[in-house]
């Protein structure tokens, strides 16, 4: 994966239209997302146009993936200032819903090594500052340690359990609401 990092504000207007569709369709439906065909009549753009900027699916997949890094450095950047769960935390979720639905299929992909790749980064960049939180949050006598292993299964949970229609305020809530209790079971 060659990693550049778009700024879809500044980026080519042509490029921009199908990668934020792209990402979308992946986010939601995986791999059948990135149907060329199907991207070009939602956009209402030639695929002729998709060629020009991306010359195959391989390279418009690691655009994506480039993007969704770029995408997992703003939500890191939003959480730094967060010192609760509800709302503040709750908020840039449901914010950055799509970005929480893209990471979802790249789990659900992580077999392929460049998904895993790309998963692993963007855990790396997210991860900190949440489990700083939670554990702030939460108020819990547990260690670095401990709070890690909770966090990488509560992770896995999060990632089967989200869907396009379930990540709202009140799920999202109520879902850490939940956590709340089995973390401090743990204690």
């Amino acid at each position: 994966m060659t990693e550049k990092y778009i700024d879809t504000k500044n980026s080519n207007p042509g490029k921009q239209i199908w990668i934020l569709e792209g990402y979308k369709n992946f986010a939601i439906h995986g791999e059948n997302g990135l149907k060329i065909e199907k991207l070009a009549k939602i956009t209402g753009v030639s695929k002729s146009s998709f060629y020009h900027h991306f010359a195959d699916t391989e390279l418009f997949l690691d655009q994506l993936f480039a993007f969704h890094i770029f995408q997992c450095r703003i939500i890191a950047d939003k959480e730094k200032a967060v010192k609760k769960i509800n709302p503040e935390l709750i908020n840039i979720l449901t914010e950055h819903k799509i970005d929480l639905l893209f990471n979802r299929q790249l789990r659900f992909n992580q077999d392929r090594e460049n998904y895993k790749t790309v998963l692993d980064k963007s855990n790396q960049i997210i991860g900190t500052d949440f489990v700083r939180i939670w554990s702030e949050d939460l108020n819990l006598a547990l260690s670095i340690r401990q709070m890690e292993g909770l966090f990488e299964l509560a992770l896995e949970n999060f990632f089967l359990r989200i869907n396009q229609e379930n990540l709202t305020t009140s799920w999202l809530t109520s879902y850490f609401e939940n956590l709340a209790k089995i973390a401090k079971n743990f204690e």
